[in-house]
């Protein structure tokens, strides 16, 4: 990433903490807004939000950046409320580096914390300025029912047998590109942008959540384990059916099929992780895997070719090239 499009990006997650500090929270119950204010403190890199600003400013310059702001809040407020919700059901102890709100209080203040932050985002959406209000509620309508359809299907594939690589992107599409797709969306809406540009950068919010899922499955097994900050292998631990698996599932032969289909119906012992990684190299599931993040990586960027060519746009187009070697 160039110096410039570093220094814009950090600007624009410091405008975002601001106006997220801004936010006239109520004071009561305090009990409900002290666990909000702890969420939307938390910082992070402020990637959704900052796509919303791009786009806007690419296509509608300093007033749409201005109009798009609330937008771009509603996108982060609600990526943070998931963010609660997601740890209740994965009983994660941490995010961030700080205790997760049903660990700090308890799991009913989570779930109305969740709750309370996913009214706050639609009242921020309501609060953007453009003559495209009901376009910009449809794509956010649209975007939490897949989202949850995306995590839905990812709890259920756990308890499914058979789950198909075509079935994994469509999980995917829901849980990990709605959302990005939706930031996009929702700035081309309030930059003015035409429904062919609107359209292009839908498509590439869809492939640049695949490349950044697929590219998560894989550095969950080959990252370097300081860097990753957990143990490697935790999805086959776990018997998630990821992206890597369900192609060697789909490659492997007899014995070596039987040895995989362990992971799928249960998870792997640790001490079977780095036998799997070799097995995996070994039928050319990593480097499909590569090969299959710099495909999306690549789609996603000709998608955002609609973008005008303006500061904003190559930032954005820097941003996305980033995203699949980068945490969300």
């Amino acid at each position: 990433m160039t110096d410039d499009a570093a220094a814009r990006l950090r600007a624009l997650a410091a405008e975002v903490d601001a106006a997220l500090a801004a936010l006239p929270l109520p004071a009561h119950p305090e009990p409900l807004y002290a666990p909000v204010r702890y969420v939307l403190a938390a910082g992070g890199k402020r990637v959704r939000p900052a796509l919303t600003l791009l786009v806007a400013g690419a296509f509608g310059g300093e007033a749409a950046h201005a109009r798009a702001v609330p937008a771009a809040l509603a996108v982060e407020v609600f990526h943070n409320f998931t963010l609660v919700h997601d740890d209740i059901m994965d009983s994660a102890a941490t995010r961030r580096g700080r205790a997760t709100v049903h660990t700090r209080w308890d799991e009913p203040t989570a779930i109305l914390t969740g709750d309370v932050m996913m009214g706050l985002a639609y009242r921020l959406l309501d609060a953007t300025e453009t003559d495209r209000a009901a376009d910009c509620r449809t794509a956010f309508h649209a975007m939490v029912a897949r989202l949850c359809e995306g995590q839905a299907l990812d709890m259920h594939f756990e308890r499914t047998p058979d789950v198909s690589v075509a079935q994994y992107l469509d999980m995917i599409d829901g849980k990990t590109g709605a959302l990005l797709d939706a930031a996009l969306v929702l700035g081309a809406h309030v930059g003015g942008a035409t429904p062919d540009a609107v359209a292009a950068v839908s498509a590439a919010g869809r492939d640049l959540g695949r490349a950044f899922q697929i590219q998560d499955d894989l550095l969950d097994l080959t990252a370097d384990p300081i860097a990753w900050g957990k143990p490697l292998g935790g999805d086959l631990v776990e018997g998630k059916k990821t992206f890597l698996l369900l192609q060697a599932l789909g490659r492997a032969e007899g014995a070596e099929r039987t040895w995989f289909a362990r992971a799928a119906s249960g998870g792997l012992p640790p001490s079977d992780v780095e036998e799997a990684r070799v097995r995996m190299a070994r039928l050319g599931v990593l480097d499909d895997a590569e090969a299959a993040v710099d495909a999306y990586v690549a789609s996603g960027l000709q998608a955002l070719a609609a973008v005008p060519d303006t500061e904003d746009g190559r930032t954005l187009r820097t941003l996305a090239a980033s995203l699949a070697g980068r945490s969300l």
